[in-house]
């Protein structure tokens, strides 16, 4: 029992250590339960191929190598347009695209929370409509505004939408709710004005929403193939160089398995630390009337 609570800190989980004992070993099962995909993911990195055909399939791998990282790197190598710029557009897109989101859906939200103005309403529900709506559904009227705009085949028909992100929006304006307005109108009373009170005030005590919305973004963006609105090999992103390198069959399994670990390893470490952020504001944080 001592190592139960020593375990949890000194806190006390359930009225008695039995209970205790009984929670911490449901979330262990929980937990490896859905650490198991990601634990298989990165062995399957490293094994060589006949551990990857093998059936039943391991879990750990028993010879551990390189050669898949390296296939990778000698097939991209081949390409006509280089690594490096593969990740420049990928990251140029995930970061001006995140960027541009928690400013603009935080301003707007900020403006749809305090202020009353007609039709504001509507225009909320309007957002939590359009979260029915999966992105394929909306894929021809995107590129329809896009093509009107003259937009095709550049980065700004992948930025510029990912700005309206409505999850974001939505995620923003509820945690928004959340903040007296006392205390924005004391901010006022001592001369602030709507900027800065937003800047100085808003931004932080909603450091917890925008750091969530942060990381379904840079997912979102940095999983983007964008191939449905850049056509210029030079400009496509990384997912999709990728993607076409596992298109090479079989012989290729231990390169897709390398693949797939080089995708999902940033949006990864990204939750990583913004998990200990939002969990750390969302404790210290939220000042009720």
């Amino acid at each position: 029992m001592k190592k139960i609570k020593k375990l949890i800190g000194g806190k006390r989980l359930n009225r008695s250590y039995g209970g205790d004992a009984f929670i911490i070993t449901i979330l262990t099962i929980f937990g490896l339960f859905f650490a198991y995909p990601l634990v298989f993911a990165i062995n399957n990195a490293f094994k060589p191929l006949n551990e990857i055909f093998l059936f039943p399939p391991r879990l750990f791998v028993e010879r551990p190598t390189m050669n898949n990282f390296q296939d990778l790197f000698i097939l991209m190598s081949k390409s006509w347009v280089t690594f490096s710029r593969y990740i420049f557009n990928t990251v140029f897109i995930t970061v001006v695209g995140t960027v541009g989101l928690i400013i603009f859906a935080s301003m707007g939200a900020f403006v749809v929370s305090k202020y009353k103005f007609p039709g504001a309403k509507i225009f909320f529900q309007g957002v939590i409509i359009t979260l029915m709506f999966q992105g394929y559904v909306t894929q021809i009227p995107n590129y329809l505004i896009m093509a009107s705009l003259g937009w095709v085949d550049t980065f700004l028909s992948v930025v510029i939408p990912a700005f309206a992100m409505p999850i974001g929006f939505f995620l923003l304006k509820q945690f928004i709710d959340t903040i007296p307005d006392t205390l924005l109108e004391a901010a006022k009373v001592d001369g602030a004005k709507e900027f800065r009170i937003f800047l100085y005030i808003i931004l932080p005590m909603i450091k917890p929403a925008w750091l969530t919305v942060m990381i379904f973004s840079v997912q979102n963006l940095w999983n983007a193939r964008a191939s449905v609105f850049i056509y210029s090999e030079q400009l496509k992103t990384l997912p999709y160089a990728l993607g076409q390198i596992i298109m090479g069959g079989v012989a290729r399994a231990g390169v897709g398995a390398a693949v797939s670990l080089f995708i999902m390893i940033v949006p990864l470490v990204m939750f990583i630390f913004a998990q200990s952020n939002i969990l750390q504001t969302m404790a210290s944080s939220g000042i009720k009337e």
